[in-house]
């Protein structure tokens, strides 16, 4: 009588490692996931809208930031710009490489509607 416990807790405690070792479901790899972190935690103060329709600071960020060209996406992050910090010194070349790799993932926002003219 206790052994079917004991085998069903047992079953329970030996799946529960591959149950927490499963991949999130997002379809990012590795390096996107952290630049995504990254970007959230180093560059969503300017780039991530605070709430749902506000604006940002800075441009929001997706696959065609800086014309889709990685190098001048590098570049800008590399030596900042007048209205941007430089981050050289703050995060690691393969940390912008991850960055730009996550930014690629993002889709271009459609465009916002022109304001109706005031009759």
């Amino acid at each position: 009588m206790m052994r079917y416990p004991l085998a069903l807790l047992f079953l329970l405690a030996s799946s529960a490692p591959a149950a927490l070792a499963q991949q999130p479901s997002d379809g990012l790899t590795d390096q996107q996931r952290l630049g995504r972190q990254l970007l959230s935690q180093s560059c969503g103060v300017c780039h991530l809208p605070p709430a749902r329709g506000a604006r940002t600071y800075g441009p929001v960020l997706h696959k065609g930031s800086s014309g889709g060209d990685a190098a001048l996406m590098r570049k800008l992050i590399t030596e900042g710009t007048p209205r941007m910090p430089a981050f050289r010194y703050f995060l690691q070349p393969s940390e912008i490489d991850a960055i730009i790799a996550f930014a690629r993932t993002v889709p271009t926002p459609a465009p916002a509607p022109a304001p109706a003219a005031a009759r």
